[in-house]
């Protein structure tokens, strides 16, 4: 694995900013994440070894937060809130149709690579307009089924 040059500049740019390079590790993670869609263990060498840390560190680091995706992911990811007033205005509709239509269960990807149902969440903070559900950082409100039909439609559409 080789990452580009202007993801190795990025995370040399990252490192400089810190007294010790150990502190840009989670930006560092995030360049990659954002290049590749994933952190492989290759991935995860070459950042050590730009940060000058032990492979081990940034190991750590990338296991212990959830953000940080350790096999691939699908190009878009999905995020329904199932909280309760999510859950009052039909949260668990929204759910069971998406496990449906992406055929695949909180936390998986779907079969074609589009769509990572990240995880279901407590709360996206949008009680105004539950059901909620965020597509790659993008708020949905006020679901239904074909509501959810059209934004994964849209997404898939855009290319994004």
């Amino acid at each position: 694995m080789s990452l580009s040059k202007a993801t190795v500049a990025a995370i040399e740019k990252q490192r400089d900013r810190y007294p010790q390079p150990r502190s840009a590790i989670l930006p560092a993670l995030w360049a990659v994440q954002h290049e590749v869609g994933h952190l492989s263990p290759e991935a995860m060498g070459e950042v050590a070894s730009l940060l000058r840390v032990a492979p081990s560190e940034v190991e750590a680091v990338s296991t212990f937060y959830s953000m940080y995706f350790q096999k691939p992911h699908g190009r878009h990811e999905v995020l329904v809130c199932i909280n309760v007033s999510c859950g009052l205005r039909g949260a668990d509709d929204i759910v069971g149709h998406l496990e449906r239509t992406l055929g695949c269960a909180s936390g998986e990807t779907s079969a074609d690579g589009e769509f990572t149902w990240a995880s279901t969440v407590e709360c996206l903070g949008a009680c105004g307009g539950a059901p909620a559900m965020q597509v790659d950082h993008h708020f949905h409100e006020d679901l239904t089924p074909e509501r959810v039909d059209d934004v994964l439609a849209r997404v898939r559409n855009a290319g994004t």
